[in-house]
């Protein structure tokens, strides 16, 4: 440590001296040195000691420009340090670092002469202890990766308002009564199926694989909750253990993941059906807003109304157009007309028939004279005969019917039997027919 010791000889107060020129430790009150001087000074002592390792929590991390000014916090007890971050350096870095991370860091101090201010510039920063534990964690990510595990098409949908929610969390924990309160003002009859379960440590894995064994063979259970509070990576390690992972991913109940804040990702929140930010977070997304429904409902009855209105309305309006035509002002009309044109239809139909009937009438009477005129019927009734002989053959020649030849005789009304007598001379013919 720097010590001052001031000039106390006799001659000091009997000469000025500038105060450029006066280096601190010649300072007196009669010759003092200038804050220049002095912050120059301490920053040539400060720049000639080397970089250092320290181990902390960071307790503070602003961005500006790209760089980073922060502080960072004894683990053991309450010392701050603050440093700086600059851009080059930090795009160097592979670790996601945040709030509340406990990290190991390579710092130089460094004394801004103009400012007067103390800080420590960072080369290197890192998760402490987590160097091959993260390394680790990327290549089982990787691998969940490959066989598919954060696929969103594998993840299940939640249902719409869970009649059960099962809860794995830690006892009296500030996650357990931020996922009750928030759930129970959005939905006031939510119920839970809560499951206390170590959230850190070596029991954390065991018994969070257990719970989940237990609330997914739950029929009653329509969705699982993992939730707690924030924390450094190390105590959030049980979270990406490669075997909760699977026992998450082959659950056939949905599965939120609601480890830590924001800005931490354990393996659980990529295999998850949904991941949430926070436990709040969770009970916002798995539970809906009562009031919000509400107003849904409200608002789609009022439109529902607003177009069944509308629609009768419409429908009201077609039907009196529908109405006011003449056709169905007075139907009867249109019969009226029908039945006129029908009577003339039938009447021309009558006339029609009653001439074929009349044409056909005098041509059968036509057909039935000639046909009388030809029949031999008519010739009998004249008074002739036909004989015809035993054979049947007519007779039309007297050699036909020598001497004794036996005949049938059909006269105009029946017939006689007769026997021929010979041919008889045509002198002895009589005006009344021929002799037989």
């Amino acid at each position: 440590m720097t010590t001052f010791v001031p000039d106390s000889s006799a001659d000091a107060t009997d000469r000025p001296v500038p105060a450029d020129s006066v280096h601190p430790r010649e300072s007196s009150s009669e010759g003092p040195t200038s804050v220049s001087r002095l912050n120059e000074t301490i920053h040539g002592f400060v720049q000639k000691w080397g970089s250092v390792w320290v181990e902390g929590e960071i307790t503070s991390w602003n961005v500006r420009g790209g760089s980073v000014y922060g502080r960072l916090k004894d683990l053991a007890g309450d010392a701050v340090l603050s440093f700086r971050l600059w851009s080059s350096v930090r795009a160097r870095f592979t670790d996601d670092l945040a709030v509340g991370d406990r990290v190991v860091t390579c710092v130089k101090p460094d004394y801004y002469a103009r400012g007067g201010d103390f800080s420590f510039v960072v080369s290197q920063m890192r998760h402490a202890g987590l160097g091959a534990q993260l390394e680790r964690l990327e290549r089982l990510r990787a691998q969940l990766r490959s066989e598919g595990l954060f696929d969103p098409a594998r993840k299940k949908r939640l249902p719409f308002l869970p009649h059960c929610i099962g809860l794995i969390t830690g006892e009296r924990s500030d996650a357990e009564r931020d996922v009750h309160r928030n759930a129970e003002l959005r939905w006031p009859q939510v119920h839970f199926r809560t499951v206390h379960a170590a959230v850190q440590g070596d029991r954390c894995v065991p018994d969070v694989l257990a719970a989940v064994a237990r609330l997914d063979a739950d029929p009653e259970v329509d969705v699982i909750i993992i939730a707690r509070g924030g924390g450094d990576p190390q105590t959030l390690l049980g979270f990406s253990d490669e075997r909760l992972v699977r026992a998450v991913a082959a659950a056939s109940t949905p599965v939120v993941s609601a480890i830590g804040h924001e800005n931490d990702h354990p393996l659980l929140d990529d295999v998850a059906d949904l991941r949430a930010s926070t436990p709040t977070d969770a009970a916002k997304r798995v539970v809906p807003d009562v009031g919000e429904q509400r107003a849904l409902v409200a608002q789609l009855r009022s439109r529902l109304t607003s177009r069944l209105t509308a629609r009768l309305g419409h429908d009201i309006a077609h039907l009196e157009q529908l109405r006011s035509r003449p056709v169905l002002r007075a139907p009867e009309s249109l019969l009226i007309g029908r039945t006129h044109d029908l009577m003339l239809l039938a009447a021309r139909g009558r006339d029609v028939v009653d001439r074929r009937v009349d044409v056909q009438s005098r041509r059968i009477a036509e057909l039935r004279a000639t046909l009388r005129a030809l029949s031999p019927a008519s010739t009998l009734a004249r008074g002739y005969a036909i004989a015809h002989l035993a054979d049947g053959t007519i007779v039309r020649d007297a050699a036909q019917a020598p001497l004794g030849a036996r005949m049938t005789v059909n006269l105009d009304r029946g017939s006689i039997a007769a026997v021929s007598e010979g041919e008889v001379p045509e002198s002895g013919t009589s005006e009344a027919g021929t002799k037989l």
